[in-house]
């Protein structure tokens, strides 16, 4: 799997900081990958840097463990097979916790709490899906969560979904849509794209992610529609930090600085500033 050695949010420079805050048995050096094409939690600007609220975070976390932290990218397929097989150390890349990737790797605790949602255009009949707005917890409350699932695929019948390939969204398709037109795409950018080109009717995914595609396009072509989900395949609602299963040092000194932004309002800040609201995670 190709890994792109490129820097992100810290001026390709490394973060060098006094040992003395450094937690017992943590690396002096930590490598962190995260995909770089999920706007607003990490993206490429016009001159080939990253920017966006995971990498805004993941600079502050490392100051506060007084470590020397680097940023590469990695296709979302690659990002947990290239942690196994030790190509960097940590991964920060919007990820849930799911039963399936809990059995190869470690989470930290969340920093964000965010459910999948539904986005279309303007014009469409589908921007006015039932249930519009109404929260959905498929562990906690199952019944009413499949009874709106039920009325959802009546309405999508004969439409083409989009989902990015390996996502919480496409496992959501794949378990609770079925027989439904579900196409798959690389990258978050390009199902926008082939939403906006009318190429595909709707777009599942996190909700966070569907504020920029909405600004970016003319104002009111692209609409969230229907209920958000969160529980069952979906996993939680928050997303965590991944690490290997036996480098418990690396994430309880993560754990720790997580803790810390997540009390003094410092992740509340950073939420605010790139997704306009809170979906920090708080004490």
């Amino acid at each position: 799997m190709p890994l792109r050695a490129t820097c992100l949010a810290i001026a390709c420079m490394l973060l060098a900081f006094p040992a003395s805050g450094r937690a017992a048995g943590q690396p002096r050096r930590i490598t962190i990958a995260t995909e770089g094409t999920y706007p607003p939690w990490d993206f490429a600007k016009p001159d080939g840097s990253y920017a966006g609220y995971e990498m805004d975070l993941v600079k502050i976390l490392c100051q506060r463990m007084n470590a020397t932290c680097r940023v590469v990218t990695q296709d979302w397929n690659g990002l947990i097979p290239g942690l196994r097989v030790g190509q960097y150390d940590a991964i920060i890349a919007s990820m849930g916790i799911t039963e399936e990737r809990s059995r190869v790797v470690a989470f930290s605790i969340p920093y964000t709490r965010a459910p999948n949602g539904f986005l279309t255009t303007g014009a469409s009949p589908l921007a006015h899906l039932p249930h519009d707005g109404t929260s959905f917890d498929l562990t906690r409350d199952p019944q009413p969560a499949h009874a709106a699932l039920d009325a959802l695929k009546t309405d999508l019948a004969g439409k083409v979904i989009g989902v990015q390939t390996g996502s919480t969204a496409a496992v959501f398709a794949e378990a609770y849509l079925r027989g439904l037109t579900v196409m798959e795409y690389p990258s978050f950018e390009q199902l926008g794209m082939e939403l906006a080109a009318g190429r595909i009717d709707i777009a599942i995914a996190n909700v966070t992610t569907f504020r920029t595609l909405m600004e970016e396009a003319p104002k009111g072509s692209l609409v969230m529609t229907g209920p958000t989900f969160s529980g069952g395949v979906l996993g939680s609602d928050t997303t965590n930090m991944a690490f290997r299963p036996d480098d418990d040092d690396l994430r309880n000194a993560f754990n720790a600085a997580l803790a810390s932004v997540n009390h003094d309002g410092t992740n509340r800040a950073l939420s605010e500033k790139w997704f306009g609201t809170d979906i920090s995670i708080h004490d």
